[in-house]
């Protein structure tokens, strides 16, 4: 047990009651047949959970008797798979959750409550696409705000400042959880803020006008700003819409280090910043508390001495507090696992559709799933400012930047990720393999299914005109919207489908097997349907995966580098 988790002599620890089940690689809390009820932390300034006026019933656990569990819950007595302890947790913050959900009986349910009056939420007011679903990629935005909360942060960030959108990571979990991507987006990028309808303090809705060419941490804080201007400005600049929000400030490194006892951090340098008060030799270093924080503020001693030198610190940090959350030293300590839970619900803000403790395990556990190895962390492509002597500000470097949000948009890997054979993967890889006809023998109809108006003509042009095809026309609007492009081809039309698709860069995926129809001429032709994701006459629409745009850095959460 944790010296300082202790009051009184005589006092148990929770966390020591827990206990790790080698046959399920599960916790379960067990208790001696005679022992009293654990005591659990109730709500802030709330009474203890057991009052001398209500009796708590002490838990029950037989094994040769075990109780049938109550209605609605799961028994224990059912055979579980052994899962790999690597792949069942990348907790984040919000995954540590799973591990109290485990709890069967008085002690789990009253703590649980406990954790839900952790949690603070802020109105998403719209911005999000509704919460993130298990059968879907997942897009959580990550916002690490300057603002001065707390007890000996005097000496951090902008006196009186409402706080900034300092730090902010969209971080893409793939569809089938295979792959994610950590992109950070630089605070002195010049980006639009649009306007953004926000929820007053007195549940009244105003919309806060938006500003043009400012630099993209004034979408929070600032003209009473919230969390969800932020999450509007990033859908304004990248196409993708944000699931979630999550807003950490100064405490939550601090706190969230120090539950797991520290992260290894390198430095291929000494580093002496007296603005983020860190001092430490070149080499291996364990942080924690006031020092971690010092470590991912730190700028001027690292890099060219400036934010994005700052940013890969903190890329560094995160993969190292990733690697130490699936460290058998942290999922098999109950005690690190509960004072995460805490550290957790007490630091971080979340929007409105994340809310509850049921709703942050349920995402912990499809984070879970994910390998670090195949988690990357790039930056969004950027130069300086043009128009400014004196560098500040950086801008978009238009082309690798468009690249990197479709990836991202279009749930496309950064890294080459290993997967199960399976014969659908397989016959959908197959669709690209074989003949393809010549540019001038392909006949298809073009129609627009979401993309701008007047792309299908855009692109039928380029078709003709650059692509030599020239048995092209345009058929109009869809009759629905899509968010992907497709072309669906008859099994005749399959060596002139994959022309096409080489010319358009579509993947397996983007096409469809199906009929063919008739054009304008009585021919049967395939039909091309751009969606949501089409960009321009000429653009490639999918890129390929483990392929990173010209120009773009990016590292994995499964290697150590050391700042420099």
């Amino acid at each position: 047990m944790d010296a300082q988790g202790r009051g009184r002599a005589g006092d148990i620890d929770p966390a020591d009651q827990w206990v790790l089940n080698p046959d399920t690689g599960e916790y379960e809390l067990r208790l001696p047949p005679s022992a009293a009820q654990s005591p659990v932390p109730g709500p802030r300034g709330a009474a203890p959970a057991a009052a001398p006026d209500r009796e708590v019933p002490p838990q029950r656990r037989s094994r040769s008797a075990p109780e049938e569990p109550p209605p609605g819950r799961a028994g224990r007595r059912r055979p579980a798979k052994k899962k790999s302890r690597g792949k069942r947790v990348l907790l984040w913050t919000g995954g540590t959750m799973a591990f109290v959900v485990l709890a069967g009986g008085t002690a789990g349910y009253l703590y649980l409550q406990h954790l839900n009056d952790n949690i603070q939420s802020v109105a998403d007011d719209g911005a999000s696409t509704g919460g993130f679903q298990k059968d879907k990629a997942i897009n959580i935005l990550l916002i690490g705000t300057d603002k001065r909360t707390g007890s000996g942060n005097e000496g951090y960030g902008d006196t009186g400042s409402a706080g900034h959108a300092d730090t902010t990571i969209l971080l893409h979990v793939s569809k089938d959880r295979s792959n994610a991507t950590a992109l950070s987006i630089p605070r002195d990028l010049i980006v639009d803020v649009p306007d953004c309808p926000t929820t007053q303090e007195d549940g009244t809705q105003k919309v806060i006008p938006g500003s043009t060419g400012v630099r993209f941490n004034t979408s929070l804080g600032q003209d009473g700003r919230t969390p969800s201007c932020t999450m509007r400005t990033v859908t304004e600049l990248t196409g993708v819409t944000p699931d979630n929000f999550m807003v950490a400030d100064f405490n939550a490194v601090k706190t969230l280090t120090s539950a797991v006892g520290g992260v290894e951090v390198c430095l291929a340098k000494d580093i002496d910043d007296p603005d983020s008060h860190l001092k430490l030799p070149a080499g291996e270093h364990t942080v924690e508390g006031e020092q971690a924080l010092a470590f991912v503020r730190t700028r001027h001693s690292v890099g060219f001495g400036g934010d994005l030198s700052r940013i890969q610190i903190q890329q560094q940090f995160l993969s190292a507090l990733m690697r130490k959350l699936k460290s058998n030293d942290t999922l098999t300590s109950p005690s690190k696992m509960l004072k995460l839970a805490e550290a957790g619900t007490e630091a971080l803000t979340v929007d409105s559709q994340l809310d509850s403790i049921g709703k942050l395990k349920d995402l912990g556990l499809e984070l879970g799933k994910l390998n670090t190895k195949n988690l990357t962390f790039t930056t969004v492509p950027v130069v300086d400012n043009p128009a400014e002597k004196v560098k500040a500000t950086v801008v978009l470097k238009e082309g690798p930047a468009q690249q990197v949000f479709d990836m991202v948009a279009n749930d496309v890997s950064f890294t080459e990720v290993k997967q199960k054979e399976k014969k659908e993967a397989a016959a959908v890889a197959a669709r690209l393999k074989g003949e393809r006809s010549e540019p001038s023998e392909v006949r298809v109809r073009v129609m627009n299914g979401g993309a701008p108006a007047g792309s299908a003509q855009q692109e039928l042009a380029y078709l003709q005109t650059d692509a030599g095809v020239t048995k092209s026309e345009n058929a109009g609007n869809a009759p629905a919207d899509l968010s992907r492009t497709t072309l669906e081809y008859a099994p005749d039309q399959a060596d002139q489908a994959r022309a096409l698709a080489e010319i358009l860069g579509l993947s397996g995926a983007a096409m469809k097997p199906g009929e063919s129809v008739t054009n304008s001429q009585g021919l049967p032709t395939m039909t091309l349907t751009l969606g949501k994701d089409f960009k321009g006459a000429g653009v490639k629409i999918n890129a390929a995966a483990g392929k990173t745009p010209e120009g773009v850095e990016k590292s994995t959460a499964d290697k150590v580098e050391c700042a420099k």
